[in-house]
């Protein structure tokens, strides 16, 4: 549970302001059809995050456990700053309308998750807890919690939220976990 839990609100926050966010504003405004754009979100994350999962339960089995702490601890506090840099959305993420609704928001999320920080997050979460389906369920919710009321909500909620202070949180969470893990705190779980 703990697992499910941290990754979920780990990913929520860092994905405030996150380009795949700002492509969720963009689909909704584009298309104006919520359902197939949240559904394109969901089958696309989940696919991208299940493929960063597995490789980092796999990179588990490649090195020792001391390594693997330095590694995990390092990538979390290096995802903390690289939450405080700010996105910048191209519009060629969002190009592929001569697939449909479903389709565009699929291809482009998916594209769009390739070496994020929300993908990296999900390697090194699946390495730390060797929980893949905890670990994929909390991170997929975790962007859907972030982009589902941008898909909705759109413009009425853009400009309302403290991204700042989103980015900010979410970059002491993992800086936490980075400091934590290379001073053992997962020495239970092997690391």
């Amino acid at each position: 549970m703990e697992a499910f839990l941290v990754s979920t609100s780990i990913v929520a926050l860092a994905e405030i302001g996150d380009k795949t966010q700002l492509l969720a504003f963009i689909l909704a405004a584009k298309f104006r059809k919520p359902w197939p754009i949240v559904l394109g979100i969901l089958v696309a994350t989940l696919a991208n995050h299940a493929g960063a999962g597995a490789l980092g339960s796999f990179v588990t089995s490649l090195v020792s456990p001391e390594v693997m702490r330095w590694v995990l601890g390092l990538s979390f506090i290096a995802m903390a700053i690289w939450t405080l840099i700010p996105d910048k959305f191209e519009e060629g993420d969002a190009t592929f309308a001569r697939f449909g609704v479903f389709g565009t928001t699929l291809i482009a999320f998916f594209l769009a998750e390739m070496g994020d920080k929300t993908q990296v997050a999900t390697v090194a979460l699946a390495a730390q807890y060797q929980a893949l389906v905890a670990v994929v369920m909390g991170t997929t919710l975790g962007m859907m919690i972030a982009n589902v009321p941008a898909v909705l909500l759109g413009d009425r909620i853009a400009n309302r939220i403290p991204v700042k202070l989103v980015h900010g949180i979410a970059a002491a969470i993992f800086a936490v976990l980075g400091v934590a893990t290379l001073l053992g705190a997962g020495e239970r779980l092997g690391f």
